[in-house]
């Protein structure tokens, strides 16, 4: 899985337009998000394909960030201070999160600047 980061103009129908694109080249986004800042729509989602989805955002017109893999990983949510515990893990690893959010089945996706550290610390949470 990887996560497609994409500049989104700050307009009203932008996020709608991307939808329906991404749907039109058969992507399915499976989980992220957006937020503004600086006057910038930033999208992040998270797809199967992720050279198909930079493709056909780039063909459109959009400006692609970046396409990185991801690390998914399941918080025991019945336990509180999960989220805390997890990222505390990886920053005590010197590993920093560039991203992070959730997908549709309620499972942590993180983007870090090391996944294989990453993978390892995180390792009780898969």
């Amino acid at each position: 899985m990887y996560d497609i980061h994409l500049i989104l103009p700050d307009t009203p129908g932008a996020l709608g337009q991307f939808g329906v694109l991404m749907g039109r080249a058969g992507v399915s986004l499976e989980g992220g998000g957006m937020f503004l800042a600086g006057g910038d729509g930033h999208a992040h989602f998270l797809v199967e394909d992720g050279e198909r989805a930079a493709q056909a955002a780039r063909e459109a017109g959009l400006e692609v960030v970046a396409v990185r893999e991801v690390l998914v990983r399941r918080l025991k949510q019945e336990v509180p201070g999960q989220l805390g515990a997890i990222c505390t893990a990886l920053g005590d690893a010197s590993v920093n999160i560039i991203t992070l959010y959730s997908d549709h089945a309620n499972q942590l996706i993180l983007v870090t600047d090391d996944m294989d550290k990453a993978r390892a610390v995180t390792a009780d949470w898969q």
